[in-house]
């Protein structure tokens, strides 16, 4: 059973649930594109919710001290900024 201590702290893990719900919802993009496509996709989507369920997360991670939670965060936003970037600079490419 879920026990806060406090308002602050409740504030802080309805923020951790909604970080992990984007970060989830990138999942079911992904799943659901993979299924119009009927093949494996990754659709720019993915990325953003990536990024925003990361950055949320990562926020969580620092406001418990995790000092896993906070490197693994930190190093995913890394990675999945970079893939919008690359997407980015293709699509400037062929325009």
């Amino acid at each position: 059973m879920l026990h806060v201590d406090s308002w602050k702290e409740f504030l802080w893990v309805c923020i951790g649930f909604m970080g992990q719900m984007l970060f989830t919802m990138r999942f079911l993009v992904q799943w659901i594109s993979s299924e119009r496509a009927n093949r494996s996709v990754i659709p720019v989507a993915f990325w953003y919710f990536s990024v925003l369920g990361g950055l949320v997360l990562l926020s969580y991670a620092i406001w418990r001290r995790d000092p896993v939670f906070v490197m693994g965060q930190a190093s995913g936003l890394f990675i999945y900024a970079r893939n919008l970037w690359l997407i980015h600079a293709e699509r400037r490419q062929h325009a």
